[in-house]
């Protein structure tokens, strides 16, 4: 058996309820007051916590990146939409603030170390390393730092890259999460039994981090051991954004935490008995007895 984490009062590891993240990351488009319908809608359905994204826009990409076209409602380079969809200060008072009202963890992926610097003011339960921040070794050991648990996604990254991560990470406040970093993913490139195999290969909390349409891949994660499940979440998937394709509106994210719960009555403990319910069937039915 896995060890177990503690992230705020939540227990995360084997043999505890299964930790449900929302992922609303930039589907805010930008704006605080979809941000809190988001929150709604994760403590509305059950979830454990709320996730957002931090960049230092000028840090994280390129000048050559931030200057190619792109058209979108802040603009017409990737950087006017990069900078338009960044919360500074002001907005994460409003978030932290709503969080705290509603009862919720929230915290962030954090993709540089002024951006793990800034976070770290509002004291969260924890940090997410970004697939894509995998291989940073500095922004890891600076994450690290900051003595909190942390959540590493796993897409883009070989076992080589993963266990380089985990021994820089160290195990003690660390959970794996499975991820295929496509947006939305296609069944073949799921790859659930990695979530078996980083069991295997590593003494903590193994989770899931899905990009998928629907709910199915997320809870057949959990069947096959997933200590916790992270899925992005929007208020209407035909919202402009890269990642609403790839997220859960509100019934979705409900019934995907509804049939996470079910999942440990559904496996039992493995011995075969006889319910009482079937003792008048045998009655009925069976001629030996």
């Amino acid at each position: 058996m896995n060890k177990c984490v503690k992230v705020g009062d939540k227990i995360i590891g084997d043999g505890h309820p299964c930790f449900v993240i929302a992922e609303i990351g930039i589907n805010h488009n930008g704006s605080v007051d979809l941000a809190k319908k988001m929150i709604d809608i994760a403590v509305a359905t059950g979830c454990d916590a709320v996730k957002f994204q931090k960049r230092t826009v000028d840090v994280v990409y390129s000048k050559e990146e931030l200057a190619r076209e792109r058209k979108s409602v802040f603009g017409n380079t990737n950087g006017d939409l990069k900078r338009g969809l960044e919360f500074g200060h002001k907005e994460y008072q409003q978030i932290d603030k709503y969080c705290k009202k509603k009862n919720i963890m929230w915290f962030a992926s954090c993709w540089d170390e002024g951006s793990v610097d800034f976070i770290s003011q509002f004291d969260p339960p924890c940090y997410k390393i970004a697939s894509a921040s995998l291989t940073d070794d500095n922004l890891l050991k600076h994450i690290k730092s900051k003595g909190k648990p942390i959540f590493l996604s796993t897409g883009m990254s070989t076992m080589k890259q993963i266990k380089h991560a985990v021994e820089i990470l160290g195990e003690k406040k660390l959970i794996i999460m499975h991820c295929t970093s496509t947006y939305p993913s296609n069944s073949d490139e799921m790859n659930l039994r990695v979530i078996e195999t980083f069991k295997k290969n590593f003494n903590c909390p193994i989770g899931y981090s899905g990009h998928e349409r629907g709910i199915s891949p997320s809870v057949i994660a959990v069947v096959l051991g997933a200590n916790a499940v992270e899925r992005h979440i929007t208020t209407d998937r035909t919202n402009w954004g890269s990642d609403q394709a790839a997220s859960l509106e509100t019934a979705g994210l409900y019934h995907m935490i509804r049939d996470i719960k079910q999942v440990p009555m559904l496996l039992g403990n493995g011995k075969k008995v006889v319910y009482p319910r079937e003792l008048p069937i045998i009655d009925k039915l069976r001629r030996v007895k």
